[in-house]
């Protein structure tokens, strides 16, 4: 294995390698991954090293290991440390604001994704979803994320939306009609009028704010 060579590093370059094998193998939430002997066969190095990493990862939260069942992968929602600053310092009025204007500018991010890359049969689905059902804004949105196909882009949407709150940043007469409004703007590609429809009709914001 390239890179850091002190043996108390190794298990560094283990975590990375764990994180790009997730990665190829598109493991999710509740997968298994493989057992300390194969990792240490997969990645050339020793036990130890391998132990090491995922005793780093079970302690971040990442990973949880089953007795008689092997090791999985947590729900990446389930940050303990996310969870941990929350209770000390989310409830600041500054925090909360800058909360609401990343989370702002992740979901503006995603409307331009989407405008671009994602299928007509995708946000017709979404049309369809948006007039058959009651929904929060927080549901909509999370559709959004995950159809801009960016699953990094969409755990981060979700661990700052847990925490901001969106009841502040709706306007209070938004209907399904803005809503389905947006979404024909994506669906004929003009992601400007899109941000314009989310800024002004969902958001309450002038365009250029």
């Amino acid at each position: 294995m390239a890179g850091r060579t002190s043996s108390s590093k190794i298990y560094l370059d283990v975590v990375e390698s764990l994180r790009s094998m997730i990665e190829a193998d598109s493991l999710l939430p509740g997968d298994k991954i493989p057992s300390e002997r194969e990792l240490s066969d997969r990645f050339n190095v020793g036990r130890s090293s391998v132990r090491e990493a995922l005793r780093a990862l079970e302690l971040l939260g990442l990973i949880e290991t089953r007795r008689g069942e092997g090791t999985f992968i947590r729900d990446f929602q389930e940050h303990k440390l996310v969870e941990l600053l929350g209770t000390f310092f989310l409830q600041d009025k500054k925090v909360q604001e800058d909360l609401s204007e990343t989370k702002r500018l992740i979901e503006i991010d995603c409307l331009r994704i989407v405008a671009f890359f994602a299928t007509a049969e995708d946000i017709k689905r979404l049309m369809v979803w948006v007039k058959a059902d009651e929904f929060h804004d927080d549901d909509f949105f999370l559709r959004i994320a995950i159809l801009n196909r960016n699953r990094l882009l969409e755990r981060i949407w979700r661990i700052v939306n847990s925490y901001a709150r969106t009841s502040e940043m709706v306007q209070g007469n938004v209907k399904k009609e803005d809503y389905l409004s947006l979404l024909t703007y994506l669906l004929e590609r003009d992601e400007e009028k899109a941000i314009e429809t989310y800024l002004i009709r969902i958001r309450n914001m002038s365009k250029d704010e």
